[in-house]
């Protein structure tokens, strides 16, 4: 096995520390803020932990039998070194509690992780930084305002960051993407198993232009305890969260009030109260707990700016899609004046009879410019350059 320079050290001690029962985050950070990230630590005698806040004589007595155990501590180090080797197979930094480049917003928070598995870049941590969660079943309302909402955040210069499942999640980082900005995704197992998005279409663009985290090792799977976990990294990691759509329990609600413990800004969209999906936005914003979200304006109102703004959402058009015949370009036009058109009012509109329409929409739905919902409604896409 080959020896370790000098500035991998703390990533060892730290990956050797979180295998020892009985030291949680905050333990961790105890030891680590009194002594530093000192390989040193592993043959400190029973003391040297016992006058440590949270930690008292029985634990630091095993603390040390363990780490005086030769086996065990053999075995433990063969597991942090495998973790640093897989790290580098997959192209994947460990960042320790220590490093400058661990996100600040995430230190502030109690209990933050002592180690983060990073893939992408991590100068993406020093963005400003705004959560979009919700339900895993979006419905077209809340994918339209997740598409709105996030796009603007990100013409104004924030990143998005989430956790990568189905639905608004989804949505988010793609829609992020396609604005060209810049998004984090939070997952609750290894950075290297991408369970919902295995044939890749979209995290490696994800590593181009933000990051993939996690404080789970390399080779985890998704288990049910990872998940509160990780949703705390969510907040943790955000100026604010926004919620668009979620029942009165879920993964989100959790999110939700992780950043209320977290003294950090709650948003939430509003919806029907016959809908389920709404149910959990409109008790926080009916708890107060929220503040509720018609545009990203409501959102920038409540957080710093971000420096330098990358424009103003409110005076930024969208670019035109490209590619279009004239027919379809005459659509386009006139859906860029309606939220949402009945196929009936896109014929009056455009002059085309409806069999021409029904062509040329699904062609336009193809080129992901128009979205179909029931009804024979559609609405274009609320970013339309991905």
């Amino acid at each position: 096995m080959s020896v370790l320079p000098p500035e991998r050290c703390s990533e060892l001690l730290l990956l050797v520390l979180t295998q020892l029962p009985g030291l949680g985050p905050t333990r961790i950070n105890t030891i680590i803020d009194r002594y530093g990230a000192d390989l040193a630590l592993l043959d400190a005698d029973a003391s040297a932990y016992s006058n440590l806040p949270g930690i008292g004589t029985p634990l630091a007595e095993e603390i040390s039998k363990l780490l005086g155990n030769r086996i065990w501590r053999q075995e433990a180090l063969d597991e942090a070194h495998e973790q640093l080797e897989k790290a580098d197979r997959i192209g994947a930094i460990v960042l320790t509690v220590t490093d400058p480049r661990y996100p600040a917003l995430l230190r502030e928070i109690y209990a933050p992780p002592p180690i983060l598995f990073v893939r992408g870049n991590p100068d993406a941590f020093s963005h400003p930084s705004i959560a979009v969660v919700g339900t895993r079943k979006a419905t077209g309302y809340g994918e339209q305002a997740a598409e709105l909402i996030c796009r603007d955040l990100v013409l104004a210069g924030h990143t998005i960051v989430s956790g990568l499942a189905y639905g608004i999640d989804m949505i988010a980082h793609r829609t992020t993407l396609e604005s060209s900005g810049s998004t984090i995704a939070v997952l609750g197992c290894g950075v290297d198993i991408i369970y919902t998005d295995r044939r890749g279409r979209i995290w490696p663009k994800i590593l181009e232009r933000g990051a993939i985290v996690s404080e789970e090792p390399i080779g985890q799977e998704p288990a049910p305890g990872n998940f509160p976990k990780r949703n705390r990294l969510i907040s943790g990691l955000s100026s604010g969260t926004l919620v668009v759509e979620s029942d009165i329990k879920g993964g989100s609600m959790i999110t939700a009030s992780c950043a209320l413990e977290q003294n950090r800004e709650v948003f939430a969209i509003p919806g029907s109260i016959f809908s389920p999906n709404s149910r959990g936005t409109n008790r926080l914003i009916q708890l107060c707990q929220a503040k509720p979200v018609h545009t990203a304006a409501d959102i920038l109102s409540e957080i710093l700016p971000a420096t330098p703004a990358r424009s103003n959402p409110q005076q930024q058009a969208l670019p035109f899609p490209e590619g279009l015949d004239k027919e379809e370009a005459t659509i386009v036009k006139a859906l860029d004046q309606e939220a949402l058109l009945h196929i009936d009012l896109i014929s009056e509109k455009t002059a085309l009879s409806i069999d021409t329409l029904l062509v040329k929409l699904f062609e336009l739905e193809l080129k992901r410019v128009v979205v179909q919902q029931p009804g024979q409604l559609f609405r274009l896409r609320s970013v339309r350059s991905g």
